[in-house]
């Protein structure tokens, strides 16, 4: 998993939170990162429909969906974000040891499966519900 997930499921709790159109600046200064990153992150999330921009100097973001239905899953997937994976990987395929030639498609496929559960839970989890958590509203 990378920060861009991060940054996203913040920035659209934030956006929900304040109602109105913010500045990545503004965005970023919450989040504490760079305001390119967050626009970065952003663009993302408007291609997936989560967000919508105006330009100029009254310009900025605005999440557009209800905070109830938009789900982490789909915060997950707007940003490409994997969150169980094999960065590297042990033996070889061309090692005549089935050991060493199999481990590693099992573990990517050990890893895949945990990715799926992951998204699975994220599916129940919404906007809305991180907001009233950090409030103490659940």
């Amino acid at each position: 998993m990378t920060g861009e997930y991060t940054i996203a499921v913040h920035a659209l709790v934030y956006l929900n939170h304040m109602g109105t159109m913010l500045s990545s600046e503004k965005m970023a200064s919450n989040i504490c990162t760079n305001p390119a990153r967050v626009r970065k992150v952003l663009a993302k999330l408007k291609r997936a429909g989560l967000v919508e921009t105006r330009e100029g100097s009254e310009g900025g973001y605005r999440f557009q969906k209800d905070p109830d239905q938009v789900t982490l899953r789909q915060v997950a997937e707007a940003v490409e974000t994997t969150f169980v994976e094999c960065s590297w990987h042990s033996g070889g395929e061309d090692i005549k040891c089935q050991v060493a030639s199999g481990m590693a498609g099992v573990m990517d496929d050990i890893c895949s499966q945990l990715n799926s559960i992951c998204l699975d839970r994220l599916e129940q989890i919404t906007i809305a519900q991180i907001e009233k958590r950090l409030f103490h509203k659940e």
